[in-house]
């Protein structure tokens, strides 16, 4: 089956894309910037660069923006996802959704009214064995983004390795939170990875962290062999 892949650069969509390439053809990666950094559909850091993920992993991509404003958003993935049928003959879209009903109902919705397969391989995953399982499998991702208490400055540009999980495991015991950061209180960016032919190295980047908020910008970035 010819699969698009929603994509963001981070590490569901990512690992979403390499689970469906272990049984079906990925034939693009689909990618929405969002104008609204605090978009209810969209992943927003440093989504601009995922181009250079999906030139390491060797799969188009279509980008579509949108202005991110809420319900209005899912009338571009829809357009989105129609362009990606038209142009590269998808038969279904794949998400990293693990959830959000939110997220995996409106999709769903989407690819019905599309007549195409909806996805979701990581859905109700175990989130701290998912993490373990990204870690053991060779994926290299960094924490780009943290929305909540009590994620301090220190999460920001921090790598997700065994320390970062366990840290996760514990909050989640005592605060409630997503280890994998589905409530919104993380994002992540890839750099390396099984399906990466080359990895990405941040050359510049800058940080902003203000009542448990913060973000790390990539402002330069290249493929470097492995």
């Amino acid at each position: 089956m010819f699969l698009g892949v929603l994509f963001s650069g981070g590490k569901d969509s990512v690992f979403a894309c390499r689970r469906a390439m272990e049984t079906d053809s990925v034939v693009c990666l689909i990618t929405v910037i969002s104008e609204n950094p605090d978009s209810y559909m969209f992943h927003t850091p440093n989504v601009r660069w995922a181009h250079l993920i999906a030139e390491a992993i060797g799969v188009p991509q279509l980008l579509w923006s949108t202005r991110g404003e809420e319900e209005a958003e899912l009338s571009d993935l829809r357009d989105a996802v129609a362009a990606a049928k038209k142009s590269y003959g998808i038969e279904g879209v794949v998400t990293g959704a693990i959830e959000s009903v939110y997220q995996a109902a409106r999709v769903q919705r989407i690819c019905r009214e599309l007549d195409l397969w909806c996805y979701n391989p990581l859905w109700q995953i175990d989130q701290v064995e998912y993490l373990r399982l990204l870690v053991e499998e060779g994926f290299e991702v960094i924490v780009t983004g943290v929305f909540a208490y009590p994620l301090d400055e220190s999460w920001v540009g921090a790598k997700i390795d065994d320390r970062l999980i366990r840290e996760l495991e514990s909050l989640q015991k005592r605060y409630g939170i997503n280890p994998s950061g589905e409530g919104g209180e993380l994002e992540t960016f890839v750099l390396d990875g099984p399906i990466l032919k080359k990895r990405i190295e941040i050359l510049r980047a800058s940080k902003t962290y203000e009542n448990y908020r913060g973000r790390l910008t990539i402002e330069e970035a290249r493929l470097v062999d492995k």
